[in-house]
């Protein structure tokens, strides 16, 4: 990285008292150095080259750039906030056509190669801007052999994001024409315009290195007459970016693991490897079509000679103002990553771009408490008794375990040491004593901090381990992790005292995300355990969308149901004797008579009263 430095002329311009006149010299001219040789540096990320006789054009900073081929300091030629890419000169060198994202939309447009006001060529919306993979809509590939049309590619007519074909449109403007393909990624003509060399697909900003299935861009030439086609390569490995020189079309491929360039001869039909990088690949190759390639290797840019077949690295010089370099004070509340509290609540914690910051809730000063411009300083958390915050840090080199003082007045201590993947978040045992973190290769460790001892506890066969919590009094940590044959997540429990780890919920449901009851009594996790489909009002189909909830295990044998059954149900009064019924103030009645008892007890029954209306046989019944 560059080493920013402040120097002014007072720094070297001191009183002779100080210093001899020799000495006084010697630094005028190491400032001088200073200054040259960071104005001449090799300046990186340099993109999508192009190349005609003795200049190039790349794409830095999303601007336009041209060169000598030779190396140099280079020279802008756009300066729209929008993106400017794929520059590509016209076969006399006076044009440079590229793709643009002015006024909202990507389009091809063409300036003068000594700079001046582009020119809009397409005016067809474009499908943009895209997501990074899916690269730019109407880019642009090159020129056409007599200089009057620029060949692109566009997915105007697609059904589809990947579906793309390659179309023409002239330099003086006009209706863009679409060559006859079907479906086009890439393209260049052949010497005589008859024929071009082309890819069906364009995954060309996709993860494609080492990829070799049914979506890797291959090569055929296309008969633009006759519609005869023939495939030129070969091998289920990627290959891209043809460029048709004379009687032989270079190309793009990482057959060998990298990407490198390789040759196709159109007469003999032989393929034949031309460079042999082994840590760089090659990226973005383009040709002038008489005999030299510009490409991309590890930022920078290379040109080879097909003739001898031979590359140079160019050294070019991007002028910069530095705006990035020069010291500022950036607000980080819309940087900020992860957030915490300190165990009281007096102080919040946090880390963003790059450093751990604390904050007060209500009064007193934010602190910075890493400072550490040159690395990422991330997870931070508080330790329960207040007093050190643990975090995660690439100060080193690789991602390692740190511990700092709350209040910043000491420097951070590295705790861990060998790290070689990314770490994640620290967590801290109630007792301030033990540390637990993971990493990307879904091992999970606990470290003791008075020896610095590091324990690897877990290693989960697919994905991560990332929810782990300590018990209430620190000697159980509990998480999730996914062993089973059915790629279910179950909750394990570890125990400090004999460093084993137990499974405790089964295998037939997935469960992640624990946490632990403050009294100990009760373990709480997520779990898909309900099946509740909902059939669609649309479509005839079902959604099983409410399968999570939450569920409660007992720890001991002891432990009552935290949810005992409840009902609700009828009180009966416990005197269950009649009472009386009768109107307020009136005497009780005496209780009616059991008239059955005696119908069958006849003696006991008193003599009916005599009655004017009462008739002999009804005297005479029962």
């Amino acid at each position: 990285m560059p080493v920013l430095l402040r120097v002014s002329t007072e720094d070297f311009l001191l009183p002779t008292k100080y210093f001899p006149n020799s000495i006084r010299f010697l630094a005028i001219v190491f400032a001088g150095f200073i200054f040259a040789t960071s104005a001449g540096a090799q300046t990186k990320l340099l993109r999508f080259p192009d190349i005609h006789g003795d200049r190039v054009v790349f794409t830095y900073g999303g601007d336009l750039w041209t060169a000598a081929s030779s190396g140099g300091a280079a020279i802008r030629l756009t300066s729209h906030p929008g993106m400017e890419v794929f520059g590509k000169f016209s076969p006399d060198g006076k044009w440079i056509a590229f793709t643009g994202q002015y006024d909202g939309d990507e389009q091809v447009y063409v300036v003068s190669a000594m700079g001046g006001i582009p020119r809009q060529l397409t005016f067809y919306p474009a499908k943009g801007p895209l997501t990074p993979r899916w690269g730019w809509d109407n880019h642009v590939h090159g020129w056409s052999r007599d200089g009057k049309r620029i060949l692109f590619r566009s997915q105007r007519d697609s059904w589809s994001l990947p579906l793309a074909r390659l179309y023409s449109v002239s330099v003086e403007g006009g209706p863009a024409e679409v060559l006859p393909m079907p479906e086009a990624g890439s393209g260049d003509y052949s010497p005589d315009g008859n024929q071009i060399a082309f890819s069906p697909q364009s995954r060309d900003f996709r993860s494609e290195k080492r990829y070799g299935g049914g979506q890797a861009n291959s090569l055929y030439i296309f008969d633009l007459k006759t519609y005869a086609t023939k495939k030129i390569t070969e091998g289920p490995r990627p290959t891209r970016d043809a460029m048709w020189i004379g009687d032989t079309v270079y190309f793009n491929s990482d057959r060998d693991g990298h990407f490198n360039l390789y040759a196709y001869g159109t007469s003999d039909g032989k393929t034949t490897q031309v460079t042999s990088n082994k840590t760089w690949d090659v990226r973005w190759p383009s040709s002038d079509n008489e005999g030299h390639i510009v490409y991309e290797l590890n930022g920078e840019l290379q040109v080879m000679d097909t003739k001898s077949r031979r590359s140079s690295a160019i050294s070019i010089s991007v002028p910069d103002e530095g705006l990035a370099l020069r010291p500022s004070r950036i607000p980080v509340a819309a940087f900020m990553e992860s957030v915490g509290l300190s165990p009281k609540g007096e102080r919040a914690i946090f880390n963003a771009r790059g450093d751990i910051f604390t904050a007060p809730i209500e009064k007193g000063p934010t602190r910075n408490l890493t400072h550490s411009s040159g690395a990422h300083d991330k997870w931070p958390s508080w330790s329960p008794d207040g007093s050190r915050i643990a975090y995660i840090s690439d100060a080193s080199g690789e991602e390692e375990l740190y511990i700092a003082p709350q209040d910043g007045l000491k420097p951070a201590e590295q705790i861990t040491r060998g790290g070689g993947v990314m770490r994640y978040q620290p967590e801290w045992a109630p007792d301030s004593k033990r540390i637990a973190f993971s990493d990307k290769d879904g091992k999970l460790y606990v470290v003791t901090l008075s020896d610095r001892k590091v324990t690897e506890i877990a290693d989960a066969p697919h994905g991560q381990i990332r929810d782990y919590v300590w018990s209430p009094r620190g000697n159980f940590l509990a998480f999730s992790m996914d062993d089973n044959v059915n790629r279910y997540a179950a909750i394990r429990i570890w125990s400090s005292a004999d460093g084993r780890v137990r499974r405790v919920t089964d295998d037939m449901f997935n469960s992640t995300n624990p946490a632990w009851d403050p009294s100990g009594n009760y373990i709480y996790y997520l779990s898909d355990r309900e099946f509740q489909p909902q059939i669609s009002q649309i479509e005839f189909n079902y959604a099983t969308n409410r399968t999570g909830y939450i569920y409660a295990m007992a720890l001991r044998k002891d432990v009552k149901h935290p949810f005992p059954p409840e009902s609700d149900e009828v009180t009966v009064a416990k005197d269950d004797a009649p009472k009386p019924m009768g109107n307020p103030g009136e005497e009780p009645k005496s209780p009616a008579k059991d008239i059955n008892k005696e119908l069958k007890d006849p003696a006991k029954s008193p003599a009916p009263s005599a009655s004017p209306s009462a008739s002999p046989a009804a005297e005479a019944k029962p």
